[in-house]
């Protein structure tokens, strides 16, 4: 049996180091990968994407409903701005990004989805695409995808709420899991 040490085994970093490896201030737009909760349900799930977003350098794409600037505000607590990109018509806005090249992937169940685990990381610029969470990417959105991705359930839910579900496929979109 070896020695135990003196203090503890696992040390948590301290700010300052934590500081010095991040980002010293918010990034500008990268251009490269979105969160686009086209259809959104709930303002506290918009804050937590919000952070999820920051994590891993990507934008955030919200339509412009009255109630999304204030559940952003409320759910963000981060100390800078997030890149945000406001949009009107959410189909509108999926067909100028196709327009622009960019990658569509989307969050949903569908006989044609690649499981969370095979999904590789965003290598070209890609917006992430989240339904609404009772009713998922409506019909008329799916044909706008290019791809889709399904988080695996073993449970009685038929889905993750949009914060779970949106940062679940964005850290494995920016190659961060």
């Amino acid at each position: 049996m070896s020695a135990r040490r003196n203090g503890p085994a696992i040390r948590t970093r301290t700010r300052a180091e934590l500081r010095r490896v991040r980002r010293p201030r918010a990034h500008s737009c990268w251009d490269h990968l979105y969160a686009a909760p086209l259809w959104p349900l709930h303002g506290a799930n918009l804050g937590t994407l919000a952070r999820t977003c920051d994590a891993v350098g990507a934008c955030l794409t919200v339509p412009r409903f009255p109630w999304v600037p204030e559940a952003l505000a409320r759910g963000n607590t981060l100390r800078q701005p997030l890149c945000t990109h406001w949009t009107g018509d959410p189909l509108a806005w999926l067909e100028k990004q196709r327009g622009r090249g960019l990658r569509i992937v989307g969050v949903e169940l569908a006989d044609e989805a690649v499981r969370l685990a095979d999904l590789p990381p965003a290598r070209e610029p890609t917006v992430m695409v989240l339904g609404h969470e009772q009713t998922g990417i409506p019909p008329e959105a799916l044909d706008l995808l290019d791809a889709c991705v399904e988080i695996p359930m073993i449970g009685t839910g038929a889905s993750l709420n949009v914060a779970v579900a949106g940062s679940l496929a964005l850290y494995k979109l920016a190659g961060l899991l």
